[in-house]
Protein backbone atom coordinates (compact mmCIF):
# COMPACT_ATOMS: atom_id res chain seq x y z
CA UNK A 1 0.00 0.00 0.00
CA UNK A 2 2.98 2.31 0.41
CA UNK A 3 3.39 2.33 -3.33
CA UNK A 4 -0.11 3.74 -3.84
CA UNK A 5 0.52 6.40 -1.24
CA UNK A 6 3.73 7.41 -2.93
CA UNK A 7 2.11 7.45 -6.36
CA UNK A 8 -0.76 9.57 -5.06
CA UNK A 9 1.63 12.01 -3.40
CA UNK A 10 3.65 12.28 -6.61
CA UNK A 11 0.50 12.77 -8.66
CA UNK A 12 -0.66 15.44 -6.24
CA UNK A 13 2.69 17.21 -6.43
CA UNK A 14 2.64 17.03 -10.21
CA UNK A 15 -0.85 18.49 -10.34
CA UNK A 16 0.21 21.20 -7.91
CA UNK A 17 3.25 22.00 -10.03
CA UNK A 18 1.25 22.17 -13.24
CA UNK A 19 -1.46 24.23 -11.64
CA UNK A 20 1.04 26.70 -10.23
CA UNK A 21 2.33 27.45 -13.72
CA UNK A 22 -0.93 29.01 -14.91
CA UNK A 23 -3.34 29.26 -12.00
CA UNK A 24 -4.47 31.79 -9.48
CA UNK A 25 -3.69 31.54 -5.78
CA UNK A 26 -7.18 30.19 -5.14
CA UNK A 27 -6.65 27.45 -7.70
CA UNK A 28 -3.30 26.54 -6.19
CA UNK A 29 -4.84 26.42 -2.72
CA UNK A 30 -7.61 24.15 -4.01
CA UNK A 31 -5.09 21.82 -5.64
CA UNK A 32 -2.93 21.86 -2.51
CA UNK A 33 -5.98 20.98 -0.42
CA UNK A 34 -6.86 18.15 -2.82
CA UNK A 35 -3.29 16.86 -2.64
CA UNK A 36 -3.39 16.91 1.16
CA UNK A 37 -6.69 15.05 1.17
CA UNK A 38 -5.25 12.51 -1.26
CA UNK A 39 -2.23 12.03 1.00
CA UNK A 40 -4.48 11.62 4.05
CA UNK A 41 -6.53 8.98 2.24
CA UNK A 42 -3.37 7.15 1.17
CA UNK A 43 -2.03 7.16 4.73
CA UNK A 44 -5.40 5.92 6.01
CA UNK A 45 -5.38 3.10 3.46
CA UNK A 46 -1.83 2.21 4.47
CA UNK A 47 -2.86 2.04 8.14
CA UNK A 48 -5.80 -0.21 7.27
CA UNK A 49 -3.53 -2.47 5.24
CA UNK A 50 -1.14 -2.72 8.18
CA UNK A 51 -4.02 -3.73 10.48
CA UNK A 52 -5.23 -6.27 7.92
CA UNK A 53 -1.75 -7.79 7.73
CA UNK A 54 -1.67 -8.09 11.53
CA UNK A 55 -5.11 -9.74 11.52
CA UNK A 56 -3.96 -12.17 8.82
CA UNK A 57 -0.88 -13.03 10.83
CA UNK A 58 -2.99 -13.73 13.93
CA UNK A 59 -5.36 -15.88 11.87
CA UNK A 60 -2.43 -17.84 10.46
CA UNK A 61 -1.08 -18.46 13.96
CA UNK A 62 -4.48 -19.66 15.14
CA UNK A 63 -4.86 -21.93 12.10
CA UNK A 64 -1.42 -23.43 12.66
CA UNK A 65 -2.30 -24.14 16.30
CA UNK A 66 -5.59 -25.73 15.26
CA UNK A 67 -3.80 -27.88 12.67
CA UNK A 68 -1.32 -29.02 15.33
CA UNK A 69 -4.18 -29.92 17.69
CA UNK A 70 -5.92 -31.83 14.89
CA UNK A 71 -2.74 -33.79 14.10
CA UNK A 72 -2.31 -34.69 17.78
CA UNK A 73 -5.95 -35.78 18.08
CA UNK A 74 -5.59 -37.88 14.92
CA UNK A 75 -2.44 -39.54 16.25
CA UNK A 76 -4.17 -40.28 19.55
CA UNK A 77 -7.18 -41.81 17.81
CA UNK A 78 -4.83 -43.91 15.66
CA UNK A 79 -3.08 -45.21 18.79
CA UNK A 80 -6.44 -46.06 20.39
CA UNK A 81 -7.52 -47.84 17.23
CA UNK A 82 -4.26 -49.81 17.06
CA UNK A 83 -4.66 -50.85 20.71
CA UNK A 84 -8.19 -52.03 20.01
CA UNK A 85 -6.89 -54.25 17.18
CA UNK A 86 -4.39 -55.94 19.48
CA UNK A 87 -6.96 -56.89 22.12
Amino acid sequence: MKRWGTLRAIAGSLILGLAAACASTGDVDTVRSDAQETRRLAEEANAKATLAAADASAARTAAEAAAKDAREANQKSDRIFQKSLHK
